[in-house]
């Protein structure tokens, strides 16, 4: 039996290394971390993911998975429900950081099994939701913006991965000419994006990076 902490990397909050803590510091004690980087959150599927992948391969019965809650494991309605039953089915056990939900299909009693689909079904719907409206005032942030005629700012000088790793090696204690090196990044860029992660990852999205 091992537990496997299913990490999603979207946004600033997100990091790797934070959601490490979290599950941590919620008295996990993980065996192995797999972790994705956000593409397309709303129409990628799980298995679809090159750790998405890894992650159903690893997975055996009577292991458990973490995640910080279902939005990391899909925001499609359809695709999270049919994840969630397939492990299930598996025998693994999904637990939650945040609330402290647990997902397991041991239970044969049917309406502790009815309450239990009920959930999933309601946290499935929410994630999609969240997505959709959190797109939706990105995209029209972007056109009101064009429309009046702002400029969007310079285009980044760095790129998604090279953000996230940005956040990951100063979650670790990095230094910044360390980080700078590890990255290519100049410490200049290093120093902007430790000092305001939540508008350099808005630069990348500005763009369509």
């Amino acid at each position: 039996m091992k537990t496997i902490l299913y990490a999603r990397v979207s946004t600033a909050d997100q990091t790797i290394a934070h959601q490490r803590k979290q599950a941590e510091a919620a008295g996990f004690q993980i065996d192995t971390v797999v972790a994705d980087e956000d593409v397309s959150g709303v129409h990628t599927r799980l298995a679809d993911r090159p750790e998405g992948r890894r992650l159903f391969d690893l997975l055996r019965t009577d292991d458990t998975l973490v995640v910080r809650w279902v939005d990391r494991l899909g925001r499609n309605y359809a695709d999270v429900c049919d994840t969630i039953r397939e492990f299930m089915r598996r025998g693994v056990v999904i637990r939650t950081v945040i609330n402290g939900l647990t997902f397991e299909g041991a239970t044969t009693d049917p309406m502790q099994q009815a309450v239990r689909d009920a959930l999933i079904a309601f946290m499935a719907a929410t994630a999609q939701a969240q997505a959709e409206a959190t797109k939706e005032a990105q995209k029209a942030g972007i056109e009101h913006a064009k429309a009046k005629g702002e400029y969007l700012g310079r285009k980044p000088s760095y790129t998604r991965p090279q953000y996230q790793a940005v956040l990951d090696l100063l979650a670790q204690g990095a230094g910044i000419s360390a980080v700078a090196k590890e990255t290519g990044l100049s410490r200049q860029t290093v120093y902007r994006i430790e000092e305001n992660p939540a508008a350099a990852v808005t630069a990348l999205s500005s763009w369509g990076l």
